[in-house]
C-alpha cells in the first residue's frame, strides 16, 4: 500500500506505519494541526508532516570503539551500563527551592577490556529525586545503549560525555550472552524507548534533529518519518520537468527524503546552512509558489471591473489644494499624480504609500479621500491601535471642517450605543468618512457607497481583513500605507500584488534626530537630560517593553517606574503614563494633556509607535532598547524630531548587551536612513519578526530566508514572469494554474 501525500495523518496506523497506533496516529495529527495551523486533526495531510523538517543534524556515522575514542572526538558509541549514581549538587539557602542532582552513568564495552567512561547529565525541579531513582532504573546494570556527543575528559581525567537531556541516548535491545547480569531492559522502560535493530542505522547515521512535536520526541519523529518514507509512493511534482532541468532541483520525493535522511555523501555543513541539493528544491518551492500566487492576484485585479467612476477636474484640483496646510513635498506631488491617476484609471487602484516616518502619508491619503468623496463617494480609513485611529479622526475633523463633509469614528472602545449611531451614519451614507480599528471591518458594518478604502501600517493587518474592507462597498479603491520600510526584496514578496509609490523625502524644517546608545551606569545623565529639555519649555518620552513587571524578564514596567519618576526622580514634573490596557478615554485624556503641554514627561507602551504627532517633543528615551528590534526603535524614534528644534533619542541598554545587540544599536547611531534599518533588521532577525508574520498575512517561510537565500528568490521569480508572461498560454502554465489552486499556501490568492 503506497502513502499519497494528501492522504490524512489520522489513518497512517492503516497504511502499516511501524509503532504507530491509531491513538497515537491522532496525537500526531493534533500537534501537527496546531503546528500548520489547521482547525481539524482530520486536515492534517502527509504533506503536513514531511513539512515538519529537522532544527539541525547530527554526523552520527563516525562510530567508534571505546579502544579508539579519545578527548575532542564527536562521536557515537555503544556501551553498556556498568553503574549508575545521582548526586544533589549545589545546597540552597532556600528550602522552597527545587534541589539539583546530578546523575552520572559509568559505562564500558562489551568484554569490559577497555577503561570506562562516564555519561552525566543534570536533574532538577519538583520530584527531582524520584526522577534519580527512575533513572537508575531505567539504566539498568548492563543495559545496552548509544551516546553521540563531544567527549572530553573531566577533572578527575576521565573521559565523559556531558549531555542536555537522557532522550539523546538511545537504548538497544539486550544482548543475551551471560556477560552482563541481567542482560534485559529495566522492566518499566516504555516499550517505544527500546530501539528496535532495524531502526539502529536511522539514529546512528547522519540524523535529523527535531524540535519536540506534541508528545513526540526526535527520536520517535525519526522512526515514523522514515517508516513513512518506506510506504511513500513517487510524489506527482508540480513543477515542469524541464523548469527542474534549468533550475537543477532535485525531484520533490527526493528532496523531502533527502533533507531528512541526508544521504552518505552529504555535506553536512551545506545541511546546517540550509545550502544542500534538498533544501534548494523546498526553498526554489516556497518562493515561487508564493509569488505565482501574487502575479495571479494582481494578473486577476488588473481584469477586475472599475467600482468607483472618480473624476478629477481643474476645479477639483483648486479645491483640494485648500485642505493644505503646507506645501507638497516633490515627493509627496509626485505620489499624489500616481494616487490620481489609478482613481481615473478603467481598473480599482491597489497602491501602496510606503514612507518613513514624517514623510507625510497621511496628507496624501486625505487628498486621495477629498477626491472619492468630491464624486460621492464615502471613504474609510482602518488603522491598527484606537489610539492612531483617534488621532487620525481628530485631524481630519480639523482638515475637513470647511467641507461639509461628515466624519465618523468607529473603533471597538466606542459605547454600544455610540457604536449603534456610528453604523446607521455609514448605512445610510450620511457618513462620508469613517475612521477606525478593525470594528470597521467587524459584522454589522454596511456602506451605502463606499469608492475608497485606505488601511494605514498594512502588515499589522491580515489579508482576510483587508478582502473584507473590499467587500463592504463595490470593488473600491484600495490605498494601503504603512511606514515600516521594508527591503525591496521583501517589499515584492510581500506587496507583490500592489503597485509600489515611495515617499522618499522629508518634509522642510525637519533636523535630524541625534541618537545616542546609554548603558544603566549613565542613568543619572539620561534624568539630567530630560531635566535639561523640560527647563527649555520641551517634553519627553521614555518607552518600556512591558506594562506590568514580569518574572521571567529583568524588564522595568511602565506602571512601576511611572510610579518611581512621579514619586523619586521627578516629583517636581507632571508625569503621565499611557499603555494600551487603558479605556479610550483614559487615553484620550492624557493625549490631549500631552499634546496641549499640561504633561511634562509621558510613560508609556509601545503604544505610541505609530502616528502620535506631538511637535514639542524632543527627547525619546527608550528602556531595554536591546529588546526591540531595529524597525521598532525606528519607529519609535520617529516620534521626536516633529519640530525645527534639536531633537534626541537615548536608547537605554541593561547592564547585559550581545553581540548581536550591540552591532543593532550601533546602527541606530549611525544612520536615520529607515530603508538602511529595515535591511539590517531583516538581516539580524528575518521577515518574520520584521513585519510581524501572523499579522500580515504573509506566510511563515519553514526553510527560505530572503536575505541568505536572495539567489533562490530571483531565479524563482524569473520562473514565474516567465510561465505567466511570454509562455502564459502553455499546457505547463495551465497546469501549474490548477496546482496553485489546490496549495493550502494560496489562501492569500484565493481572498484577494
Amino acid at each position: 500500500m503506497k502513502l499519497e501525500l494528501a492522504a490524512h495523518i489520522v489513518d497512517l496506523h492503516r497504511c502499516g506505519i511501524s509503532n504507530l497506533s491509531a491513538g497515537m496516529s491522532r496525537k500526531l495529527a493534533a500537534a501537527l494541526a496546531v503546528q500548520s495551523g489547521k482547525p481539524s486533526v482530520d486536515e492534517v495531510t502527509v504533506e503536513d508532516l514531511l513539512n515538519y523538517l529537522p532544527a539541525r543534524y547530527e554526523d552520527r556515522s563516525n562510530f567508534l570503539s571505546l579502544d579508539k575514542l579519545n578527548a575532542g572526538d564527536e562521536a557515537a558509541v555503544e556501551l553498556f551500563v556498568r553503574t549508575t549514581a545521582g548526586v544533589r549538587v549545589g545546597q540552597f539557602r532556600d528550602k522552597k527551592k527545587p534541589p539539583l542532582y546530578l546523575f552520572e552513568i559509568t559505562a564500558g564495552d562489551r568484554e569490559r577490556v577497555q577503561k570506562p567512561v562516564t555519561v552525566k547529565w543534570f536533574v532538577s525541579g519538583k520530584g527531582a529525586n524520584d526522577i534519580v531513582n527512575w533513572y537508575a532504573k531505567k539504566f539498568a546494570r548492563g543495559t545496552r545503549f548509544v551516546a553521540y556527543g563531544l567527549w572530553e575528559l573531566d577533572r578527575r581525567g576521565q573521559l565523559g560525555l556531558k549531555v542536555g537531556k537522557p532522550e539523546e541516548l538511545e537504548i538497544l535491545p539486550p544482548i543475551d550472552d551471560g556477560l552482563f547480569l541481567p542482560t534485559a531492559v529495566a522492566e518499566d522502560t516504555p516499550e517505544e524507548e527500546i530501539l528496535d535493530p532495524a531502526l539502529i542505522s536511522v539514529h546512528t547515521g547522519r540524523v535529523p534533529i527535531y524540535r519536540k512535536l506534541g508528545n513526540f520526541s526526535t527520536k520517535k519523529l525519526r522512526e515514523i518519518f522514515r517508516a513513512v518514507f518506506d510506504k511513500l509512493g513517487d510524489i506527482e511534482d508540480a513543477l515542469p520537468k524541464e523548469l527542474l532541468e534549468r533550475q537543477g532541483l532535485l525531484g520533490l520525493r527526493q528532496a523531502y527524503e533527502e533533507v531528512h535522511f541526508p544521504p552518505d555523501n552529504a555535506v553536512m555543513p551545506d545541511y546546517e546552512m540550509h545550502r544542500s541539493p534538498a533544501h534548494r528544491r523546498l526553498i526554489f518551492d516556497e518562493f515561487f509558489w508564493l509569488a505565482f500566487a501574487m502575479r495571479l492576484l494582481k494578473g486577476k485585479r488588473e481584469h477586475e471591473p472599475k467600482g468607483a467612476v472618480i473624476e478629477i477636474s481643474e476645479e477639483g484640483k483648486k479645491r483640494l489644494a485648500t485642505l493644505l496646510p503646507f506645501e507638497l513635498t516633490a515627493a509627496q506631488k509626485k505620489v499624489v499624480r500616481e494616487i490620481f491617476a489609478d482613481l481615473k484609471g478603467d481598473r480599482p487602484m491597489n497602491r501602496l504609500i510606503q514612507g518613513d516616518v514624517g514623510s507625510g502619508k497621511t496628507i496624501v491619503a486625505f487628498l486621495a479621500m477629498m477626491a472619492a468623496m468630491e464624486n460621492g463617494y464615502q471613504t474609510a480609513l482602518m488603522a491598527p491601535t484606537e489610539i492612531l485611529a483617534e488621532q487620525h479622526f481628530r485631524n481630519a475633523q480639523r482638515i475637513f471642517a470647511d467641507t461639509g463633509y461628515r466624519v465618523e469614528l468607529l473603533t471597538g472602545g466606542l459605547k454600544a450605543s455610540e457604536r449603534k449611531r456610528a453604523r446607521e451614519a455609514i448605512s445610510s451614507g450620511e457618513a462620508n468618512l469613517v475612521i477606525g480599528t478593525h470594528a470597521v471591518v467587524q459584522e454589522g458594518v454596511e456602506f451605502d457607497m463606499l469608492g475608497l478604502a485606505v488601511i494605514d501600517e498594512q502588515h499589522r493587518f491580515g489579508v482576510l481583513q483587508r478582502a473584507r474592507l473590499k467587500e463592504l462597498g463595490t470593488n473600491p479603491d484600495v490605498l494601503v500605507m504603512t511606514a515600516t520600510p521594508i527591503p525591496r526584496s521583501l517589499a515584492m514578496t510581500v506587496y507583490g500584488d500592489l503597485d509600489v509609490s515611495v515617499i522618499d523625502e522629508l518634509p522642510p524644517g525637519r533636523t535630524p534626530i541625534k541618537t545616542v546608545v546609554c548603558g544603566e551606569d549613565q542613568r543619572a545623565g539620561v534624568y539630567r537630560g530630560i531635566e535639561r529639555e523640560i527647563a527649555l519649555g520641551r517634553q519627553a518620552y521614555v518607552v518600556y517593553p512591558l506594562v506590568k513587571e514580569s518574572e521571567k524578564l529583568d524588564l522595568k514596567a511602565a506602571t512601576a517606574m511611572h510610579e518611581d519618576l512621579s514619586n523619586r526622580v521627578f516629583p517636581h514634573l507632571k508625569i503621565g503614563l499611557l499603555h494600551g490596557k487603558m479605556k479610550s478615554a483614559e487615553k484620550d485624556e492624557v493625549m490631549a494633556a500631552f499634546a496641549a503641554g499640561e504633561i511634562n514627561v509621558l510613560v508609556s507602551t509601545t503604544v505610541i509607535e505609530v502616528g502620535i504627532d506631538v511637535a514639542n517633543a524632543s527627547l525619546m528615551v527608550i528602556e531595554h532598547a536591546e529588546r526591540f528590534g531595529l524597525s521598532q526603535l525606528h519607529q519609535l524614534r520617529g516620534r521626536v524630531g516633529r519640530g525645527a528644534e534639536q531633537s534626541f533619542c537615548v536608547l537605554l541598554t541593561g547592564d547585559k548587551k550581545t553581540t548581536v545587540a550591540r552591532e543593532r544599536l550601533g546602527i541606530m547611531e549611525r544612520s536615520s536612513d529607515g530603508f538602511e534599518i529595515a535591511e539590517k533588521d531583516l538581516e539580524l532577525r528575518g521577515q518574520g519578526e520584521l513585519l510581524g508574520t501572523r499579522q500580515s498575512g504573509l506566510q511563515s517561510f519553514r526553510v527560505a530566508n530572503i536575505i541568505r537565500d536572495l539567489d533562490i528568490l530571483s531565479a524563482a521569480r524569473e520562473e514565474v514572469e516567465n510561465y505567466l508572461g511570454p509562455k502564459e498560454s502553455s499546457a505547463e502554465t495551465k497546469l501549474l494554474k490548477k496546482a496553485a489552486e489546490r496549495r493550502n499556501a494560496f489562501e492569500l490568492g484565493k481572498i484577494g
